[in-house]
């Protein structure tokens, strides 16, 4: 049975970096969906409410749920903008969701973003991407804060979807 592994947050938490690290890190056959990749290289469209990129989303995530081992959906991910990726998630992998919100201040999101990119925005882009707790009010997502490391994210991701790497 697939697993959705769903990692968001605002611009700049680390999502990226942890969805990478990740998907290095499970076995071949397993799927990263980027928010930016797919919204911004694949299809050039603005995000919002009903982006012209959520067919798509809705595509891939079940593409994946029927031929991958596991699925990352990694991005901002709006909560209210992509419910109903979120709702179609839920449908096709009931239980198999695990999912992770970065909970961290704004201004932390500034030090981190400007610890791993060299950007092409900045802080009053990411000011007005903001939105400070956007969790999924009907999927349960496990809070990371500005005190958890990469380290122990990965390793929680591991042992929660019960990965073992036999390698």
């Amino acid at each position: 049975m697939s697993k959705l592994i769903i990692i968001r947050g605002n611009s700049g938490s680390g999502k990226t970096t942890l969805a990478k690290e990740i998907h290095q890190r499970l076995p071949r056959n397993t799927l990263l969906i980027s928010q930016d990749t797919v919204r911004r290289d694949i299809l050039r469209v603005k995000d919002g409410k009903n982006t012209l990129g959520l067919p798509l989303f809705e595509d891939l995530l079940h593409y994946g749920y029927q031929n991958c081992d596991y699925v990352i959906l990694e991005g901002i991910l709006n909560a209210e903008w992509y419910e109903p990726l979120f709702r179609q998630a839920e449908e096709l992998f009931g239980k198999e969701i695990f999912a992770y919100y970065f909970d961290i201040s704004f201004e932390e999101t500034l030090i981190r973003h400007k610890q791993r990119h060299i950007s092409s925005f900045g802080e009053k882009q990411m000011r007005s991407w903001w939105k400070e707790k956007d969790y999924i009010n009907f999927i349960s997502e496990t809070k990371f804060s500005s005190q958890t490391t990469l380290r122990q994210e990965i390793e929680m991701i591991m042992k929660d979807i019960g990965y073992v790497n036999n390698h």
